[in-house]
């Protein structure tokens, strides 16, 4: 099995050494101090789990890696529609595209059934950007539970969790889906496949969807925000009006907010992925977290006033840190 990382900063980085260290032919592809570091002395992983070090080729050139059976993008999804020149080396004819992103993925609607079957958001794809670059045939959807931080160029700090759920947007048990899974399996990882995915889309983005614009709007930890009174109100609000809009498109999560809210404080001191790019001055990944929830709500006709005022909030923050 071939795999390139498209993006190989945290995540992709720890998804690559899993699989190089099972035996599959991995290609990671980055750029700046962390691609010299991972040329040098490979990708060093620290993990309450037991730490290793895996040495895949690293380049950062797509064209030296060539078609890949699967392509692990690791991108920020507000870079998709740019990526064209970047993923068009690594295609052949039956490549699978792994998206390991939060939020609604542009594919949502693809072979989804019902009225909204084959619908574009234009908030996750606007004008067919995406669409036109990431052929939605092409989409594993991919839920990532695992939380990483590049603690420095080469060094993938893993904090907690190793579940990776995959599924096909038309629900269907493929023969990719399980092979990506063995192989993912035999790194280390958790990598079930699921049935209907979009269910756990709305599990992870339940956290997302509130924990990480707020973290960027206050700056705070997720044990910070857990603790705070009027901050956890406002999560568990966002969270509701969340889990309004999932019911109306059919979804069922199937945790409490609650249980989710006790999950999140067990994580500690770590800080969201948006904070992150908010404090290394990179853009904020919110259009797939907030601003399509709020267009699928308008579609659904489901009143949700607290997630548009975040949403307000967090996206002239997003444009000022951008300026």
């Amino acid at each position: 099995m071939k795999v390139a990382v498209l993006g190989a900063g945290a995540i992709g980085a720890y998804v690559g050494a899993a699989l190089h260290r099972a035996g599959a032919d991995v290609h990671l592809i980055a750029r700046g101090p962390h691609l010299a570091a991972m040329r040098q002395d490979g990708v060093r992983v620290l993990s309450p789990r037991g730490d290793f070090t895996a040495r895949p080729h690293a380049t950062d050139d797509p064209a030296e890696v060539g078609p890949a059976d699967f392509v692990f993008l690791g991108l920020k999804a507000n870079a998709y529609a740019a990526c064209g020149p970047l993923i068009e080396p690594l295609l052949h004819g039956t490549t699978a595209v792994v998206a390991a992103q939060n939020g609604i993925p542009w594919w949502y609607f693809h072979q989804h059934g019902g009225p909204y079957d084959g619908r574009r958001l234009e908030s996750v794809d606007p004008g067919g950007a995406v669409s036109a670059v990431l052929a939605p045939e092409r989409a594993v959807g991919c839920v990532v539970y695992a939380a990483t931080e590049l603690e420095r160029p080469g060094v993938v700090r893993h904090v907690e969790g190793t579940r990776f759920s995959i599924g096909e947007p038309g629900r269907s048990v493929s023969p990719r889906c399980l092979a990506l899974s063995e192989a993912m399996r035999a790194g280390g990882l958790k990598c079930p496949v699921e049935p209907d995915l979009r269910n756990d889309i709305w599990l992870k983005l339940l956290g997302n969807i509130s924990f990480n614009p707020i973290s960027a709007l206050v700056r705070a930890t997720m044990r910070q925000m857990c603790l705070h009174g009027g901050t956890r109100q406002v999560i568990e609000t966002m969270m509701a009006e969340t889990l309004a809009v999932a019911r109306a498109l059919g979804c069922e999560v199937g945790v409490s907010i609650e249980r989710r809210l006790a999950g999140a404080e067990r994580v500690g001191d770590h800080r969201t992925s948006t904070l992150q790019d908010l404090e290394r001055g990179k853009p904020l990944e919110l259009d797939v977290l907030l601003a399509a929830v709020v267009e699928l709500a308008e579609i659904t006709g489901v009143p949700v006033p607290t997630l548009r005022t975040v949403h307000a909030l967090s996206d002239l923050l997003a444009l000022r840190s951008a300026a």
